[in-house]
């Protein structure tokens, strides 16, 4: 996802805490956030209005006016674009009467698209109202526009139409072996958090979000680092996978939630917290409940709350807070400016979360699989987690695999595993090109397929998207620079303005307007995007067009000239004068 940072360091008074969670909870009530609700906010938390409003302009899916009862996004990523998301939204938007990006006349419905749900291995897909239906087809969204035009509550809609299977297609270390409600906490109680960090270490663990930095010493550093009384440490679980074509965190939390709360709460007890929480990407609203039950088990099986275990001291509380549509706050700077109740943008560092964190507090922010396997470490033998992968990357990593493939979903591999060898078992055919790691990772051509999945080789969050022979790589690397540009926070020039230069110069190339002239500018700004970029967004958004670049023929063969071609095309800005003035002939043409 992205890694780096932005903003104020000072602590956030308390008053910011839970703003976002009010303004989501209003805009599902109401369909907006009235002028009304805004000022007995400012009243109630002592915000300015122009604070309040300027959180909601940056989160797409907060808004000022009224989006209608049914607010209906279809998926936009490019493997679903693939999968014919674009006519099908546009079938349902004849059959509504309801035009793409508007709210319809009477304000029962709107349509638009969003960015990828994580869904891609059952696309087409869409939300609405927060609640995912995969697997579209017309007829489906045929049905679902009688709903609509019924005015039938989403409560009484077919449930099977939200049913959304796990999809695993391959278990391997993590998935595959039992693991126990409490089994991880059991450990921590039996041994001690010094025991537990020596054997995260000797297991080799990695954050399993891309990074790879050392758990371990995450743990320790957050531990160690100082605070003014006991237990004011902070476990913050890092569920907004926003890249597009993942979706691995859904299937944890789907299925595997109990043990990432064991790992939260191993954690909490390893560093000393009482607090914890997981921020879960607004596309996952309708894991909320769920969730939510699972964390209410916990309790009652005293597992969570005060005296975990019968301990005296090892007080610890988890709640879930909801992201709103912002792919930055993956990243984990902007997370805790977002937790605040302030606009995600990424924060200046140091200090680091594990010194001064959320609210001022040390802080430590995992991903859902690497509490999952801190977890699942904690309560096995020495070695089991060092039995698979490599040196420097020990253990497994689940991959969200979709595109150009016959069997896509969650397959789980040894670190170590080649490229090759994951395109055979997932039938994939006539490959031209594998996106790993999302839109800012990298761009493989085949003569790379040998290598693997490693830190210290292709390292990736988890996406895996395949593109055959049939599709057109500069348009794959165009939708990636259309969700940059979209997704960019504007805080920095060289990412808010390159993202924009990069879509636009690709677009004119793609229109058969381009020349070497275009290619060389992209090069300046994607290296000077790399170099100056305040996040990680910025400094990863180019990889996949260098990579088309630099592996691939089709943006060559595109090409209009070797000169300078200006990207304004003034004979066609002059048309409407022709068809105004009934001219057509060489003397009305440059």
């Amino acid at each position: 996802m992205v890694h780096e940072p932005r903003s104020s360091n000072t602590p956030v008074p308390p008053r910011g805490e839970g703003l976002l969670r009010s303004l989501v909870a209003e805009q599902y009530r109401a369909g907006f956030i009235s002028a009304a609700r805004i000022q007995a906010l400012t009243a109630e938390r002592g915000l300015t209005r122009a604070h309040i409003e300027g959180v909601i302009d940056f989160y797409s899916f907060l808004h000022l006016e009224d989006v209608g009862r049914f607010r209906i996004l279809f998926s936009d990523n490019i493997i679903e674009r693939m999968q014919g998301n674009r006519a099908l939204a546009e079938h349902l938007c004849r059959r509504l009467g309801s035009p793409l990006g508007e709210v319809r006349a009477d304000g029962r419905v709107s349509i638009d698209y969003t960015s990828c749900i994580g869904m891609s291995d059952q696309g087409p897909s869409l939300l609405v109202n927060g609640h995912a239906i995969p697997s579209l087809d017309v007829e489906t969204l045929d049905r679902i526009a009688s709903r609509v035009e019924a005015n039938t509550p989403l409560t009484e809609w077919p449930q099977e139409w939200f049913e959304i299977p796990l999809n695993i297609r391959k278990k391997g270390l993590l998935l595959a072996n039992e693991h126990g409600d409490g089994d991880a906490v059991n450990a921590l109680l039996s041994s001690s958090p010094t025991a537990i960090l020596a054997k995260l270490e000797g297991a080799g663990l990695r954050g399993r979000g891309g990074a790879g930095f050392a758990t371990a010493a995450k743990w320790r550093l957050c531990r160690d680092a100082p605070v003014t009384q006991p237990n004011q440490r902070v476990v913050i679980c890092n569920a907004d996978e926003g890249e597009p074509g993942t979706f691995k965190d859904r299937v944890l939390l789907q299925g595997y939630a109990e043990r990432l709360f064991d790992g939260m709460t191993l954690c909490a007890g390893v560093i000393g917290a009482d607090r914890g929480i997981v921020y879960l990407r607004g596309e996952y609203r309708y894991l909320l409940a769920p969730l939510q039950a699972s964390l209410e088990r916990r309790r009652r099986a005293g597992l969570l709350g005060r005296r975990i275990g019968g301990r005296a001291g090892f007080d610890f509380e988890i709640e879930i807070e909801l992201g709103a549509g912002a792919y930055i706050c993956g990243e984990e700077s902007s997370l805790i400016e977002s937790l605040e109740g302030k606009r995600g943008n990424p924060r200046n560092r140091p200090p680091f979360p594990v010194t001064r964190g959320y609210l001022g507090r040390p802080t430590v922010i995992n991903n859902v699989a690497t509490f999952i396997a801190a977890a699942m470490i904690a309560a096995r033998e020495e070695g089991w987690f060092r039995g698979e992968g490599t040196e420097q990357s020990s253990g497994s990593k689940l991959l969200s695999i979709a595109g150009d493939c016959d069997h896509p979903g969650v397959y789980e591999y040894p670190f170590g595993t080649p490229i090759d060898q994951i395109l055979e078992a997932c039938g994939a055919r006539q490959t031209q090109a594998v996106q790993i790691a999302g839109a800012a990772g990298h761009l493989l051509p085949p003569a790379q397929f040998d290598r693997t999945i490693a830190f210290e080789d292709v390292a990736t969050g988890g996406s895996f998207m395949i593109f055959n022979e049939s599709r057109d790589l500069l348009e794959v690397v165009r939708n990636f620079a259309d969700f940059f540009a979209h997704e960019s926070c504007g805080f920095c020039t060289p990412c808010r303005v390159g993202t924009t230069l990069i879509q636009q110069n690709l677009t004119k190339i793609g229109d058969g307007r381009g020349s070497r002239w275009d290619l060389e500018t992209l090069r300046r700004i994607g290296a000077l995007m790399r170099n100056t970029s305040q996040c990680g967004l910025g400094a990863t958004a180019p990889s996949a067009m260098f990579d088309l670049l630099d592996h691939f023929e089709v943006v060559d063969k595109r090409l209009h000239s070797d000169e300078f071609e200006p990207a304004f095309d003034l004979d066609a800005a002059l048309q409407e004068a022709r068809q105004a003035t009934g001219r057509d002939d060489p003397g009305a043409h440059l």
